[in-house]
């Protein structure tokens, strides 16, 4: 999979460095898979919620941490959405949030 906005995770990981190598695991895996449609996703991730709108949600680092994306099965794309803490996830709609 085409991962878009992997920016936005190394920002988060400089200002929470326990989650870098966590992250650095996902985006590794998640490179080098092809899912074309959410149970690809759950065969791989069991904990991770598929939502409306093609989101999807990951726990992180045991669940410390939240990332949300849009996956665009067709076009092998990742798009991130969002990656905070438990705490921001709650505070956020994750089937409409959209980067700033």
């Amino acid at each position: 999979m085409k991962i878009v906005a992997i920016k936005i995770l190394r920002e988060f990981w400089a200002l929470h460095p326990n989650a870098e190598q966590h992250l650095k695991a996902w985006l590794d895996e998640v490179k080098k898979t092809t899912w074309t449609q959410p149970v690809d996703i759950k065969a791989t991730y069991r904990s991770a919620s598929i939502l409306k709108n093609r989101r999807v949600v990951f726990n992180i680092k045991g669940n410390d941490y939240r990332l949300v994306v849009a996956v665009a099965y067709r076009f092998g794309a990742v798009y991130i959405k969002f990656i905070g803490t438990h705490a921001q996830y709650d505070a956020i709609d994750a089937e409409t949030i959209e980067l700033e």
